[in-house]
């Protein structure tokens, strides 16, 4: 799996002039894509990790989202897995397939909530308009 965490002052998605997620922040918007190997135990570890990790700062001290009760718009997008490399025309033969990405982006939700998260999102698969105030700017890629 593969996410791009953006520390944000707030953000919304919006499918057909609806809002279908938004938050305040401080906050995580945080871009999902999934390939052909990932698991739901990978989807649980990414989960944790946006939990976890200190992206926020109070003077010295580095906060996570759960030491601020931060909430996360989770966005799914497979676009993160395109390869442009060759030619001029980006291919997306590592994603994965929406019937098997569908359930683990779901899954990195329901995780996050179980946690303690608050969490928003897109609308799987639907063209998506993402807004969002940049706290930072300050973007990280997580691999696993």
């Amino acid at each position: 799996m593969r996410a791009v965490v953006q520390r944000v002052a707030e953000a919304a998605v919006t499918v057909d002039g609806e809002t279908v997620g938004a938050i305040g922040g401080p906050g995580l918007c945080v871009l999902v894509g999934v390939t052909h190997d990932d698991t739901p135990e990978k989807a649980a570890q990414l989960a944790r990790k946006l939990w976890s990790v200190r992206l926020f700062d109070n003077g010295e001290t580095e906060l996570s989202c759960s030491d601020l009760g931060a909430p996360l718009l989770v966005i799914s997008q497979f676009t993160l897995y395109g390869d442009a490399r060759k030619g001029r025309r980006p291919t997306w033969n590592a994603a994965a397939p929406g019937p098997q990405a569908e359930p683990l982006v779901d899954a990195v939700v329901a995780e996050l909530r179980a946690l303690g998260a608050t969490v928003e999102t897109g609308r799987f698969g639907a063209d998506m308009k993402v807004s969002l105030v940049n706290d930072g700017p300050f973007t990280v890629l997580l691999e696993l």
